[in-house]
């Protein structure tokens, strides 16, 4: 993926949730020669931490195991890495400000922690905001998901900022040398929002043609997040691309709900592309 992304940010705090994200950002970094960069988030209280600094200390310390481990991996992957803790009140505020300071242009991430309610269908807290809040792409690894290898699908409204959505995920499958299905969902047989799906999903393979890799669109009719799963198992996709619906307006902590629920339920790591504009939908 050398040409789509080149600045890696690796987000873990080292536990067995995140060997996912950790070995598919290494992977990433290994086979497209890149550096990689992780930042390892504290919660911190100074208030606390001045009452109790024994608790602080065995803190510390705990960090400086965990880079020293990240650092060995990293070796034995053959990777560069640069690893940095940062301490705050918000884990999620401490990844989006390193992103942001090294301009970093995807953030790769652990999908959850501890199972709690209804953790089959919810990302953790900190994953979401993240995702909601990050400068740049995010990638949100399972752990047990690795590297994509049979084919991407990317799930999108018929918007122009779907179709910029759809460019970045052919040119990820492009760097892979894998298919792309492009799918749009409708909640109900319509004929004009069919009429619409339809048009978009033959006029993004039409632009994308000139790319020379192998794809087809198709026009879904139902849920949208279980009809996107259901494609994802029937066509044999291991990368999902989906677009994040920020909305710097409403400041949100979580991202929109089909988005949510696609990413929670998946098992391959999805790509969420964040599209600045907000665009209206094609007539």
């Amino acid at each position: 993926m050398s040409t789509v992304f080149q600045r890696l940010l690796l987000a873990t705090e080292h536990t067995d949730f995140d060997a996912g994200a950790e070995r598919l950002a290494m992977e990433l970094a290994r086979r497209c020669g890149l550096p990689l960069s992780a930042v390892l988030p504290l919660v911190s209280n100074p208030e606390f931490e001045a009452l109790a600094p024994e608790i602080a200390a065995r803190a510390e310390q705990d960090a400086a195991t965990k880079m020293t481990q990240l650092r060995e991996l990293a070796q034995a992957s053959g990777v560069a890495l640069e690893v940095r803790a940062r301490r705050g009140q918000e884990p999620y505020q401490e990844i989006v400000d390193e992103a942001r300071s090294r301009a970093n242009d995807l953030i790769v991430i652990r999908r959850r922690g501890k199972r709690g309610f209804l953790a089959n269908l919810l990302l953790g807290e900190m994953v979401a905001k993240v995702v909601a809040h990050a400068p740049c792409n995010v990638l949100i690894v399972p752990r047990d998901a690795g590297m994509w290898q049979r084919r991407v699908l990317v799930a999108v409204e018929p918007t122009s900022r779907g179709g910029q959505i759809v460019k970045r995920a052919a040119a990820v499958a492009a760097d892979c040398a894998l298919p792309l299905s492009i799918v749009s969902v409708i909640q109900h047989e319509d004929p004009t929002l069919r009429c619409q799906a339809d048009a978009f999903l033959e006029a993004a393979m039409q632009g994308l043609r000139p790319t020379g890799i192998s794809m087809q669109g198709r026009t879904l009719v139902g849920r949208p997040h279980q009809e996107i799963m259901e494609t994802v198992q029937r066509e044999g996709a291991d990368l999902l691309v989906i677009g994040s619906r920020n909305d710097s307006h409403i400041k949100r902590a979580l991202i929109g709900g089909v988005a949510q629920k696609a990413i929670g339920l998946a098992e391959c790591p999805v790509l969420v592309i964040q599209v600045a504009t907000q665009e209206q939908v094609t007539p």
